[in-house]
């Protein structure tokens, strides 16, 4: 996976599953494999009811 998909349900299911695989050990080392700032994901996921959840590492 070369980019990060810019669907907000999609997005949120890839970076679960990858966190939850651990082919990343945090949100901040995906971002920055992807080149994306993390505040800049949990602001646009934020209008669609995703937060991010630091304890489960994942967004709900």
């Amino acid at each position: 996976m070369d980019n990060l998909p810019q669907d907000p349900y999609i997005l949120v299911s890839c970076i679960n599953m990858l966190l939850r695989d651990k082919m990343y050990d945090s949100l901040e080392s995906l971002c920055e494999y992807f080149g994306k700032d993390v505040n800049e994901i949990k602001e646009y996921l934020k209008p669609y009811g995703f937060e991010y959840m630091e304890e489960q590492k994942q967004f709900r």
